[in-house]
């Protein structure tokens, strides 16, 4: 595919053939997108790429944890709830999904499920959980490095016809992750990422997230047109 093509076409995948994804073409990907901008070629990120029984355990944890009401692990900085222009973006894109899925407003049952979905790492065959050195926690620049490899991650992934969704739900529990895929304490848990073969059937997939403009965006100065 060609690059436009790719950032294009590109859609979360929340939806998954049960159909496993090769090592060797995992491997592929993560070589490629292991070329992403890094500051000073700190390259601070390591990914632990779990599948099977492993993946099975994450996700029976995630959840068990999740129904049993122990409050989230998370080990980068949420911050504040999302206000104004973000928050109606994230209302935007849910609204998408919840009418592609047909959960109803006033439908508690589905929506739990839809979000115990996200724990389950929307039951992909592969989940890559990526993390960084904590001898540099504290600074921005890890994160932001990390979040330039997984950008790359989903784009060279979907040129090869797997699909991805980005999923800090299925690193929420963080003990759970740590201990099943043997994770060090020297490295912090910053996101996980969903992979697998699109389900081309599942509603979700279909939905095309929402842009805005780059007038909307953009600040252009110091041009003469």
């Amino acid at each position: 595919m060609k690059f436009d093509d790719v950032l294009q076409q590109r859609r979360s995948i929340r939806g998954y053939l049960n159909k496993p994804v090769p090592k060797s073409l995992i491997r592929e990907v993560l070589e490629l997108a292991m070329r992403a901008p890094t500051s000073m070629n700190t390259q601070p990120w390591n990914f632990y790429v779990v599948s099977g029984e492993v993946l099975d355990r994450i996700r029976a944890g995630n959840v068990e944890r999740n129904l049993a009401g122990v409050p989230h692990s998370r080990e980068f900085r949420l911050g504040p709830e999302y206000v104004g222009p973000h928050r109606e973006r994230q209302i935007g894109v849910a609204k998408q999904l919840f009418a592609a899925m047909g959960i109803e407003r006033d439908n508690k049952e589905k929506r739990h499920d839809w979000i115990l979905r996200g724990f389950r790492q929307f039951d992909a065959p592969v989940s890559i959980v990526v993390t960084y050195d904590r001898a540099i926690h504290g600074s921005d620049i890890a994160p932001f490095d990390c979040g330039g490899v997984v950008n790359s991650i989903v784009n060279a992934a979907w040129a090869r016809g797997l699909g991805c969704v980005i999923n800090s739900q299925g690193i929420m529990q963080s003990p759970v992750v740590r201990a099943e895929a043997g994770i060090p304490e020297d490295q912090v848990i910053q996101t996980c990422i969903a992979m697998g073969w699109p389900d081309e059937s599942f509603p979700a997939n279909a939905v095309v997230s929402q842009r805005k403009s780059v007038n909307e965006a953009a600040t252009f100065l110091g041009f003469g047109d």
